[in-house]
């Protein structure tokens, strides 16, 4: 469990580097507005911000979150949200429901993208 919390709390730390030094990314998060949450099915994760083109994270759960990536186990976030091989590991997890996402899906693809400012490569994924 703690690997899947450092690893929320560092995406947090990924995406602020990202807004700061990418002006692509800044402008991709100028006017959104969107809180959504990414948990295990005990409710442990955290929530996150997007607000005036800033981005914070909280510990914990928000009571209505625009959307919602809900993990079987940490251990299994951990894997799906790590793994090198992100399209493939996601939809795996979505098909064996170690992912249940629910929730706007409209925000669930912005965030998708959002999540592409910090990808090491070049091609769009899924997934972080």
């Amino acid at each position: 469990m703690m690997k899947f919390k450092l690893l929320l709390w560092m995406l947090t730390k990924l995406l602020q580097r990202a807004v700061k030094t990418n002006p692509k990314c800044a402008a991709y998060v100028k006017d959104k507005n969107v809180i959504f949450q990414i948990q295990t099915t005990g409710g442990e994760g955290r929530y996150f911000e997007v607000k005036n083109g800033k981005i914070n994270s909280y510990a914990g759960q928000t009571k209505s979150p625009s959307f919602t990536f809900i993990f079987k186990t940490g251990s299994k976030g951990f894997a799906v949200l790590s793994a090198k091989d992100s399209v493939n590991t996601f939809l795996t997890a979505l098909r064996t429901q170690d992912l249940v996402i629910t929730g706007n899906f409209v925000d669930v693809m912005w965030f998708q993208s959002l999540v592409d400012f910090i990808q090491p490569h070049a091609k769009p994924s899924l997934t972080m």
